[in-house]
């Protein structure tokens, strides 16, 4: 090969790369409590240690890793899940292989492409996580609360019209349509035989989930004066936590981020208007002004 000064630069980038990612996967390893997904983990970042030597002596050079993304990777993993950490880093390892590949008179580099690929698959089959196990009752918990709870305040703003009145009327009607959402969900999965989920583990997961979605929605009403300003910023809120929400799920099963999105967006802001119209249409008809 000829190693111009950028073509070396370019391999110094990779081994920064490689160092990072086999810390990264030792890190990921030792917060891993399933054993064959421990194994897999150490073994993989061994590879990637291996692959940080091979550039080495192209580049005569010793790199140090990206401290910064290796303590990223390892706190998203702590707190959101090492399937979700595990699939960002899929992202590196896909670039990774593309940009291997770009050297094709290089033989190790063309080896280190095949490798990457491979990593990327024996990481699609390698997680058990009971978070996502349960994605499904956070899934309706979350997305039950946002379209009936978006289009509830939006009805009770117009229909009440004060902020701390709206503010009980929705923490009632919320933590009750928690509990009632909780106690589907139980029924629903034991009398279906689980499919591997725990009835109670189930309806605790949904119901936790429309509970914050209840707070997250009602907050603006109790800290702001004005209704109509609330709702915005409720709205607002639903929009957060939608986008979050579908990051986070989209990450985690590969699935499109846009089309999640747009369908719980759409469908949630739908309803918030009805309600909004049928609220205020409801005040006009009875001539209630709370």
């Amino acid at each position: 090969m000829n190693l111009t000064p950028q073509v070396i630069e370019e391999f110094i980038c990779f081994q920064r790369n490689e160092i990072t990612e086999s810390i990264v996967y030792e890190r990921l390893a030792s917060i891993e409590k399933d054993e064959s997904n421990r194994h897999v983990l150490k073994q993989i970042s061994q590879e990637e240690k291996a692959h940080y030597s091979v550039l080495k002596r192209y580049t005569g050079r010793d790199v140090a890793p990206d401290r910064k993304r290796i303590a990223k990777y390892y706190w998203l993993a702590r707190i959101l899940g090492i399937t979700f950490a595990i699939k960002l880093m899929e992202a590196g390892e896909d670039n990774a292989h593309k940009n291997y590949a770009q050297y094709s008179d290089c033989p190790d580099l063309l080896r280190l492409s095949q490798e990457e690929e491979v990593h990327e698959e024996r990481l699609i089959g390698l997680i058990n996580e009971e978070r996502l196990e349960y994605m499904g009752s956070v899934v309706l918990g979350l997305n039950d609360a946002l379209v009936e709870f978006t289009g509830a305040l939006a009805g009770f703003t117009l229909a009440l019209s004060d902020p701390k009145l709206i503010a009980l009327t929705g923490s009632i009607t919320g933590i009750a349509a928690a509990l009632s959402m909780a106690s589907s969900e139980y029924l629903s999965t034991k009398s279906e035989g689980g499919e591997g989920k725990h009835p109670v583990k189930a309806s605790i997961y949904t119901g936790i989930a429309y509970l914050i979605t209840v707070v997250a929605l009602v907050s603006p009403f109790i800290l702001l004066q004005n209704s109509l300003v609330a709702l915005a910023v409720m709205l607002a809120v639903a929009l957060l936590i939608i986008a979050l929400f579908n990051y986070y799920y989209s990450v985690a099963r590969g699935e499109s981020f846009r089309k999640r999105f747009t369908e719980m967006a759409v469908l949630s802001f739908s309803v918030a208007g009805i309600s909004f119209l049928i609220g205020y249409a409801l005040k006009a008809f009875t001539g209630i002004d709370a």
